[in-house]
């Protein structure tokens, strides 16, 4: 009898923005780091609170414009912050790349 190894299963995240669920792959982290401040998480391995987007900007405008980031993060997003997010998300496109 031939043994078969398990498959793995793929982390599920939501989207803070559209609230859909979809691989840990598919979004872009953002994290509050443990000294407060808010930045991009592209390994997905940093310290802190974390908060997940698809790579859409709408997305990104819809939670940048509510607030669900400040939400998620559990912290208030200085203008220095959101500048860096905002223009983060003039990089990507609409397919969701940069």
């Amino acid at each position: 009898m031939a043994q078969t190894t398990p498959q793995r299963r793929t982390p599920q995240r939501t989207c803070i923005a559209c609230r859909t669920t979809s691989g840990k792959r598919d979004f872009v982290r953002i994290v509050r780091t443990p000294a407060g401040s808010v930045e991009l998480d592209p390994t997905g391995k940093k310290a802190g609170r974390g908060a997940y987007l698809h790579a859409d900007p709408a997305c990104w405008t819809e939670a940048l414009k509510k607030n669900r980031l400040d939400s998620a993060l559990k912290t208030r997003l200085t203008p220095d912050d959101r500048l860096h997010l905002v223009e983060f998300a003039t990089t990507l496109t609409s397919s969701g790349t940069q």
